[in-house]
């Protein structure tokens, strides 16, 4: 049994874990920032990279505290290498290094989104390869077929705008404060769905990508109208989005043939109304649906010393050398999808 101390810093939660090897969580702490994004309206990158060199020492002390383990007891350090905020990834990826050269342990250079993917098996110790993957988070929305510990088969992405980036403008067009994701999930339990006519970017096309620049832009005009109270139109957005989502899926599940599970992961994982049209997508197609718990969907370092223990088994090991990335596509082979802009 391994034991791996985790490090995530990608963009603005400071969190560190102890994870075993065999799905213990012996010890996660996180340190948020939103009070101080609030006043902005979304999150600073420069506020953020120093809240990280604040927040990441005690938060480290106190895992290694709270679960009676030394730092040369620990066999491995995962530390976040990207994608994300390049400035809050040094930090903590500076860290994991030191920690790493300091306690003479490898160090896993995680990327995010692996962590994301992997955290589903944290949880369920029965989920097998391959599974298709829906992550959505506040940078990315993306298909995938989970082939093994870094073997990721990319099915389909957004060609404009992450569905989580969706949610946080939304949010802010309607006045509904920061964070956006859950402000607009309650915002919507007081609406109707129906109320406002809102468009499903490529529904029904072939291909299973998405988009949801035009959806914003026609939730700004909805809302300038003055024709529709604020709940309504946060409902309609949601309905739009999960129409969208559930489409998209459905339209990849013949080239995830042989999966043995549907598996959602990222920050917008933790909304309710995606959550629950996903689990009735599964059981119409006879898929197990796993969700983390909804903690573990947002950014934390649980995830990323699960996939530091997963890498780390594998004999999947980073050098001191290893590179800050603010991009790092889980498959680089893929191809880019037709239509999209430079951030999908």
């Amino acid at each position: 049994m391994a034991l791996i101390l985790g490090l995530e810093s990608s963009c603005d939660e400071s969190a560190a874990a102890l994870v075993t090897s065999d799905g213990r969580i012996l010890a996660h702490r996180l340190a948020g920032q939103e009070a101080m994004h609030r006043p902005y309206g979304g999150v600073v990158p420069e506020i953020a990279a120093r809240a990280h060199v604040e927040a990441l020492p005690p938060l480290i002390e106190g895992v290694l505290a709270e679960a009676g383990v030394a730092l040369d007891q620990v066999d491995a350090v995962a530390a976040t290498a990207g994608p994300g905020l390049i400035g809050g990834v040094m930090v903590g990826l500076v860290m994991g290094k030191a920690l790493a050269f300091a306690g003479g342990k490898p160090l896993v250079a995680v990327n995010h989104l692996e962590g994301h993917a992997l955290s589903a098996r944290l949880i369920d110790p029965d989920l097998d390869f391959p599974y298709l993957l829906l992550l959505v988070s506040g940078g990315h929305c993306q298909l995938l077929l989970v082939e093994g510990v870094s073997r990721y088969r990319r099915l389909a992405t957004t060609i404009d705008d992450a569905v989580g980036e969706a949610f946080d403008k939304c949010a802010k067009l309607l006045g509904l404060g920061f964070p956006g994701g859950p402000a607009v999930e309650a915002a919507a339990r007081g609406g109707d769905p129906k109320a406002v006519p809102l468009p499903r970017p490529l529904l029904g096309s072939i291909e299973p990508h998405f988009s949801f620049a035009g959806l914003k832009s026609a939730v700004l005009r909805a809302h300038r109208s003055g024709r529709h109270p604020v709940a309504d139109i946060a409902a309609s957005f949601q309905a739009a989005v999960v129409d969208c989502l559930i489409d998209r899926t459905r339209r990849a599940l013949p080239a995830a043939s042989g999966a043995t599970a549907l598996v959602v992961a990222g920050g917008v994982a933790a909304n309710g109304a995606v959550r629950s049209a996903l689990q009735a997508l599964a059981n119409a197609h006879a898929l197990r649906f796993v969700a983390p718990p909804l903690w573990l969907c947002t950014d934390n370092a649980a995830m990323i010393a699960w996939a530091g223990a997963e890498r780390f088994a594998a004999g999947l090991t980073d050098g001191l050398d290893a590179l800050a990335r603010p991009r790092w596509p889980l498959d680089p082979n893929a191809e880019r999808a037709r239509g999209a802009g430079v951030k999908a």
